[in-house]
């Protein structure tokens, strides 16, 4: 594992038009561990997922990944530094068979052993990926489709992942299975920032959490003081 792994957000404002959605936000993802970034609809995540993307570039401050600016880099820049995002939405390549939407997301690799070896890891996470390896992406469940788009983005061998609302549209169920896959994949020394609205079952496996409302930090803290935190509560309950 790379200690140097880590995502550090300093003082960022991003803005659509000419309205700030990000006011100052400061936040950093610790190498090897799983940092949550809580918040209700509206509250800015997606707008901070852009910005770390390059998608929406901070107006002002900073975010740096492994020692690196990554800030005003273009997208492909930064997902080539080491950054893999897992849309919310389960966005699957539903013509395409698991195995090819698999080898999609390791486009980047010349070597077909790589792609291999990265295959037989994704299947060891992902058995039912393994069986269905040659079944249509859209003939899939949710549950199942959901596999398909984290195993690409690890197919692409990330020092991050960054993962977008994934319990978004499953049964409590496969909310329940998928953290516990994500628990996994970080015990296999990949660094998480989970972006969630699932406040109980996130923090259950996150280390460290952050909770944004209207566009600013209002709590942060080891993820067991944040069950407690009053801000959490009033952040989601009002």
């Amino acid at each position: 594992m790379n200690a140097s792994a880590n995502l550090v957000v300093e003082d960022v404002f991003a803005a659509y038009d000419k309205a700030d959605v990000l006011e100052g936000v400061s936040l950093t993802a610790e190498a090897g561990k799983i940092t949550c970034l809580l918040g209700a609809n509206g509250s800015g995540k997606s707008t901070l997922i852009r910005a770390i993307l390059g998608l929406t570039p901070p107006r002002q401050g900073r975010i740096a990944f492994a020692g690196k600016e990554i800030s005003g880099l273009p997208t492909h820049q930064v997902i080539a530094a080491g950054i893999a995002c897992i849309p919310e939405g389960r966005k699957v390549f539903p013509k395409l068979t698991v195995e090819e939407n698999l080898r999609l997301g390791a486009y980047r690799e010349s070597s077909d052993s790589v792609v291999v070896e990265r295959m037989a890891n994704v299947f060891d996470i992902f058995p039912r990926l393994k069986e269905r390896r040659g079944q249509i992406a859209g003939t899939m469940s949710g549950g199942e489709q959901a596999m398909i788009s984290i195993g690409r983005g690890l197919m692409g061998a990330p020092k991050l992942l960054l993962l977008d609302e994934p319990s978004l549209g499953l049964s409590p169920l496969l909310v329940k299975e998928n953290f516990a896959i994500i628990r996994r994949i970080n015990e296999r020394g990949i660094t998480v920032f989970l972006v969630e609205q699932n406040v109980h079952q996130t923090l259950a496996i996150a280390h460290f959490g952050y909770v944004l409302m209207q566009g600013r930090v209002v709590a942060s803290g080891p993820a067991r003081e944040l069950m407690a935190n009053a801000d959490v509560h009033k952040a989601y309950f009002g």
